[in-house]
């Protein structure tokens, strides 16, 4: 019986999993084996996490954009501020007015005098 040469597809498969993993550390880079679940693993945590810097950032906007309206004396609390704004339809994201609460206090100062009239 002859030798039968092995296709390329199985060694093309382990080449994609081990360029992927490889800046894991030890057998999780080396091993096909643990690469592959350690790629499982990785891709799992960044489709979660997705979300979850998106829920992280809106946090954050929202914290300092509090802090710098109870700072302005203007509005007593964050969910004054954003409640008169829908009032007034100014369309600002909180991304937005966080970048103006922390760069240009007078820019939101002025804003929080427009809609509080």
């Amino acid at each position: 019986m002859t030798r039968v040469r092995r296709g390329y597809i199985a060694r093309r498969r382990r080449t994609k999993i081990r360029l992927f993993a490889s800046t894991f550390i030890g057998a999780h880079s080396r091993l096909t084996r643990t690469a592959t679940q350690q790629k499982m693993r990785a891709l799992v945590s960044s489709h979660r996490d997705r979300g979850r810097q998106k829920r992280d950032f809106r946090r954050l906007w929202i914290t300092r954009i509090n802090a710098a309206a109870r700072e302005s004396t203007v509005f007593y609390s964050y969910s004054k501020c954003i409640h008169n704004l829908y009032k007034k339809q100014l369309l600002l994201n909180r991304k937005i007015l966080a970048q103006i609460a922390i760069s240009n206090k007078n820019c939101l100062y002025m804003i929080s005098n427009k809609i509080s009239k």
